[in-house]
């Protein structure tokens, strides 16, 4: 009986199956090329699952294999509830005598952003009351934000003030993203970098769900005391910034 069957000539997105080759290693090698080459621009959305399934007639735990492997190189990131995109180079991030995300992040060319995600009157920490060089137990503005740039979040943090200096700080912050334009407003806008410390640390469940970041992901913690004119501090912040999505720059 002759084989009347036509075959239909192999597309571009056919995988060679038999080859002798992991079906989810040519996908792989196929996704990189096509980031190599600049057909995927950095920041840009990579298809669905099911999408790129299709394409290259997979079934997903073949596909999902093949972008870990692309996750392991460093090539693309999964970011939970927006998709999976090409990687950007790291943030180059100075830390100097004025350090200003939003001024940073448009330096870079990217949109910066942030929003308000807690504020409380609380009594002063020993570690908190030390940096503001005031009692124990006073009364302090505590401020809690994320930072983004070009909508990816680079940054949560805890933000302490001295609450008799900084009273509604939290409600202009709110209102207008951004710490500087907050502190401007009170007539504290030219702050001065008295102090930094830097370490590392494995990101706890709160980083991970602000940050969008997978289990085992590491954030860098970066605490300033920033003052004002006569260096009397006005803020004392404890930065967790995602380790893979910044480059900090200390300046002298």
């Amino acid at each position: 009986m002759t084989d009347n069957t036509v075959m239909t000539p192999p597309t571009a997105d056919d995988v060679a199956r038999g080859s002798g080759v992991a079906l989810w290693k040519q996908i792989a090698e196929r996704i990189e090329a096509e980031i190599v080459e600049g057909r995927l621009a950095p920041g840009a959305r990579l298809p669905t699952e099911a999408e790129l399934s299709e394409r290259f007639g997979v079934n997903r735990h073949t596909l999902r294999r093949a972008l870990a492997t692309l996750t392991d190189q460093g090539l693309i990131e999964a970011t939970p509830g927006r998709g999976t995109f090409v990687r950007e180079p790291p943030l180059r991030y100075p830390i100097g005598p004025r350090t200003r995300f939003s001024e940073i992040v448009s330096a870079e060319g990217r949109e910066p952003g942030g929003r308000v995600t807690g504020s409380r009157i609380e009594p002063a920490t020993p570690d908190v009351a030390a940096a503001l060089r005031i009692a124990p137990g006073d009364d302090v503005l505590r401020i809690e934000m994320v930072r983004d740039a070009d909508g990816v979040p680079i940054t949560v943090g805890s933000h302490w003030y001295v609450a008799e200096r900084c009273r509604d700080l939290d409600l202009i912050t709110a209102a207008t993203g951004s710490v500087t334009r907050a502190l401007e407003t009170i007539g504290l806008g030219d702050y001065r970098r008295l102090e930094t410390r830097i370490t590392a640390r494995l990101a706890d469940e709160e980083e991970r769900r602000h940050l969008a970041l997978a289990p085992g992901r590491t954030v860098m913690v970066v605490e300033a005391i920033n003052g004002d004119a006569q260096r009397r501090p006005i803020q004392f912040s404890r930065a967790r910034f995602s380790a893979d999505r910044v480059q900090l720059v200390v300046k002298s």
